[in-house]
């Protein structure tokens, strides 16, 4: 059984479908890319996937659990964390607060405790907390971890929302454009960084990218879509030699040089 099943996925707004049918697995401790033109339907699909959108038909599971519909606060506790293309920090706290706003799905203490500094709230917060420190230290955040992440540059920034969504400790983490906005360097890091996370975390992951060399690198597994439909889905080596993947980003003439 994969971790994420994708069935026979349709998101239609109005008169128009912006996902048609798709189906795909990501499998445990799997790096999965998922590609397409502008327009191609990944962040319609993926809002599904992470709970913003209800699908018009099909459905997604997650570990042997229905999570078709699900509202998006069960989903941390499902055990799917996400970031967003636009980040979505809070830009007065400072990196080490943002990233332990982020392991609020994984209290059990409950609000009395937490209220009344019970010894099970104390330890969560422990936890936490050191939880937090390996995670600086793995995304190379030590240096600001006391910085109001308003006054970081935008990649720094990208690495603060990984670690906030890390600290929930998913089984799925879900990416959304990881490399935008990033530089040649930053790009280069980041894949290092996707390969230890996945290491190190025994996680899976799904990102919407549009950095082909990136998808190309990292992934186990990559999924190509195209006007919201499913056209290859293999390997990176199997997906970039398609004839469909070819025609969707260089067009049909290309397609007929290749042959």
């Amino acid at each position: 059984m994969a971790l994420l099943e994708v069935r026979d996925v349709v998101v239609r707004f109005g008169g128009v479908t912006a996902v048609a049918g798709v189906s795909f697995d990501v499998e445990e401790r799997q790096i999965c890319g998922l590609i397409g033109p502008n327009g191609a339907g990944k962040t319609t699909l993926f809002n599904v996937i992470s709970g913003i959108y209800k699908p018009t038909e099909g459905e997604v599971r997650f570990a042997g659990q229905m999570a078709t519909g699900l509202p998006r606060h069960r989903m941390a506790p499902l055990g799917l964390g996400r970031t967003f293309q636009n980040l979505a920090l809070f830009r007065s706290m400072t990196v080490r607060e943002n990233i332990l706003a982020g392991a609020h799905a994984e209290g059990r203490a409950g609000f009395l405790a937490n209220a009344l500094r019970l010894p099970a709230a104390r330890r969560e917060e422990q936890a936490a907390a050191e939880h937090a420190r390996s995670l600086l230290a793995l995304l190379d955040l030590e240096a600001v971890a006391e910085v109001p992440v308003a006054a970081l540059p935008f990649g720094t920034q990208k690495r603060v929302e990984m670690a906030r969504a890390l600290i929930s400790k998913p089984k799925l983490l879900l990416l959304d454009e990881p490399a935008g906005g990033l530089n040649h360097g930053e790009v280069d890091g980041l894949a290092q960084r996707l390969r230890e996370v996945k290491r190190n975390f025994n996680l899976s992951i799904l990102l919407v990218e549009h950095h082909m060399n990136l998808v190309m690198r990292v992934s186990d597994k990559v999924v190509a879509l195209d006007f919201g439909k499913k056209i290859a889905d293999g390997s990176p080596a199997e997906v970039r030699a398609d004839p469909e993947v070819i025609r969707a980003y260089l067009g049909a003439e290309a397609t007929a040089h290749a042959a």
